[in-house]
């Protein structure tokens, strides 16, 4: 089964690659993995303070995962697979690309304007190390657009 993996945030970029993924997972009989990041903080506050700062980005970052989620169960009828991490965004999609040999393709989305992203800049500069395709899901895509091509 091919599993595509969509990194997901608040981002309509992120909307546009969950969009063409599902699609994609539909048509090819595959599934989605769903992987919404936390980064961990920079500063040091008192231990209480810094855990309730870290827990609620991850309720937050859950909560995107879990919504964008139900949105493609309701299309697909099939449940993604979901993860929340913690930790710098490149280094935690290699870990989850090297624990997850079955993802078929990693999609992004890049930003309809100003510069990619710095996940599309990172993981195109670093594709041929990659141990699957790279999609990237152009920002300026229309629901039609995406649907016709996937």
């Amino acid at each position: 089964m091919r599993v595509y993996l969509v990194i997901m945030d608040e981002t309509d970029e992120a909307l546009r690659a969950l969009r063409f993924a599902s699609r994609r997972a539909m048509k090819t009989g595959g599934a989605v993995h769903i992987l919404a990041l936390v980064q961990r903080e920079n500063f040091n506050a008192f231990g209480a303070i810094q855990a309730t700062i870290e827990q609620e980005a991850r309720d937050r970052a859950e909560m995107v995962a879990s919504s964008a989620a139900g949105s493609i169960f309701a299309e697909s009828g099939k449940m993604p697979v979901i993860s929340v991490r913690t930790g710098d965004a490149q280094s935690v999609i290699s870990a989850y690309l090297e624990e997850h040999p079955e993802v078929a393709a990693l999609v992004l989305g890049a930003a309809a304007e100003g510069g990619p992203g710095p996940l599309v800049t990172h993981f195109s500069a670093h594709a041929g190390q990659l141990a699957c395709p790279l999609f990237v899901v152009p920002g300026s895509l229309t629901d039609e657009d995406i649907d016709r091509l996937s």
